[in-house]
């Protein structure tokens, strides 16, 4: 599930986002390596557009098209304006849990048709959910259009006459197995949950994790359910993402045929939690069925496209993109203290986090890997990076840009990103300025940005180490 800006998504996505974690993790290590052999592209410098239509129906859904006939292939991605951070303390997991109901069956499409009749059109498709936003897409054939948005616009419509309490308890088993085995049950799974609990208050949207409590999807009434699904899954809190070998026009006359007659839905209203910070460092131990002890650094940063969210994701390449990083090169190659290190920006809707992490490795404790995170740290405070630490790393937002620029559909294609700038900026047309957010990041402005949020005095210090060895923690 590999939405977002140039950087791609990471960390709290559900769903498919470790996998599309780990995939962009080694890319990146290899286009690094690529980049550095050859001149960049800079495409930086060229005009990048994008172009499209957009239309809204009477009922409030918006419509974006975007005409690329290169080959005979349709996306269509489908943005409910709705994530884990709609939900309420003691109520989480409801966006998620609908991401399955979503595929349950709708009153004129029977339970198990939307997968078979997309497989015999040749279409596939998925969901991902985020604390900002519900996902859903089909990709395929042209002429499969039509299908595509007829079983779109049905659970739009019509999932609430097929809503069953036996449909929301197959689902809710589901969904609870799915965090058994994702998040309980796997190595350092509930290590981005302890850190949120800590990051945030308990009364803050990004408190809780997208896939949500057991004990709140356990709770969960059919009536509840119904109510946020009457909420936020409607035309006025939704847009379409159309893109590929269909005329505006043809479009344009499609959607209004199977959308254009769905009641509008109540006006979403939102009231910004006040901003999240740390009195000052906050350290914890997680005991977990793990071998090697991994330590993580996380801090409150930025949100989404504010000004320093770019330069964050610039620091993280420095410290961790690829094995030319400074984190990578000292902790794995040179001292051989930690298996591997990694570095993200994390910016959402409401709030952003930066996060540092590092697994020791055999005969290696933390404290040696925290001592090397923390002067990484203060030589970039005092000194900044190099122009080439911080060019190496604008190659890389441009290769990765390139990638996804080629495929119309998917997560991260041109019909998500429309749908991702539109949500989040306000435009679809960001395209050029996303990647010029990147090119304006300079060697100074590196240094203040971890000056002015990437310091030890206010930061969560959670240690994962083996259960019954809670002594391997670091204290911040």
């Amino acid at each position: 599930m590999c939405s977002g800006s140039v950087r791609a998504a990471r960390g709290r996505e559900t769903t498919g986002n470790i996998r599309c974690m780990a995939r962009l993790a080694t890319a990146t290590a290899v286009v690094l390596g690529l980049l550095s052999a050859r001149p960049p592209v800079h495409l930086f410098a060229q005009s990048l557009r994008v172009p499209y239509q957009t239309f809204t129906l009477p009922n409030g859904l918006q419509v974006i098209v975007h005409e690329d006939h290169s080959v005979p292939v349709v996306a269509v991605n489908t943005w409910y304006h709705v994530g884990s951070s709609d939900e309420k303390p003691g109520r989480t997991g409801f966006a998620h849990l609908f991401e399955h109901i979503m595929f349950m069956g709708s009153q004129h499409v029977p339970t198990g048709a939307f997968d078979r009749l997309l497989e015999a059109a040749g279409a596939d498709n998925n969901g991902s959910t985020t604390e900002d936003r519900t996902n859903y897409y089909e990709d395929g054939p042209a002429n499969a259009l039509p299908l595509m948005l007829y079983l779109d616009a049905d659970r739009m419509g019509f999932l609430l006459p097929e809503m069953t309490a036996d449909k929301v308890d197959l689902q809710r088993g589901v969904v609870q197995n799915e965090r058994r085995q994702s998040y309980e049950n796997r190595p350092y799974g509930l290590a981005e949950e302890n850190i949120l609990e800590r990051l945030y208050p308990a009364n803050h949207p990004y408190h809780w994790p997208v896939i949500g409590s057991m004990a709140d999807l356990q709770a969960a009434t059919l009536d509840d359910v119904r109510q946020f699904f009457q909420t936020y899954y409607t035309p006025s809190n939704a847009s379409l993402a159309i893109a590929g070998d269909v005329t505006a026009r043809d479009a344009r006359q499609l959607v209004e045929r199977y959308f254009g007659d769905i009641p509008r839905g109540p006006a979403v209203t939102r009231t910004p939690p006040p901003p999240a910070q740390l009195a000052g460092a906050v350290g914890a131990v997680l005991e977990d069925r793990v071998q090697l002890p991994r330590v993580y650094d996380a801090w409150h940063t930025v949100k989404a496209f504010s000004a320093d969210d770019a330069t964050l994701d610039v620091l993280a390449n420095v410290l961790a993109g690829g094995r030319s990083s400074r984190l990578y090169r000292r902790l794995v190659y040179e001292l051989q203290i930690a298996t591997d290190v990694v570095a993200f920006q994390d910016g959402g809707r409401i709030d952003g986090k930066f996060e540092v992490y590092a697994t020791a490795r055999p005969g290696h404790d933390l404290g040696e890997l925290q001592r090397v995170i923390d002067e990484e740290l203060r030589k970039l405070a005092d000194r900044g990076p190099t122009p080439r630490e911080v060019e190496r790393a604008q190659n890389t937002v441009e290769a990765q840009f390139l990638s996804r620029m080629e495929r119309v559909g998917g997560f991260g294609g041109k019909a998500d990103q429309l749908n991702f700038y539109n949500y989040f900026v306000g435009t679809p047309d960001y395209f050029q300025k996303d990647l010029e957010r990147y090119a304006r990041v300079t060697p100074a402005a590196v240094q203040r940005a971890v000056q002015t949020y990437v310091t030890g005095a206010h930061r969560v210090v959670l240690s994962v180490v083996p259960q019954g060895k809670p002594e391997l923690g670091v204290r911040p």
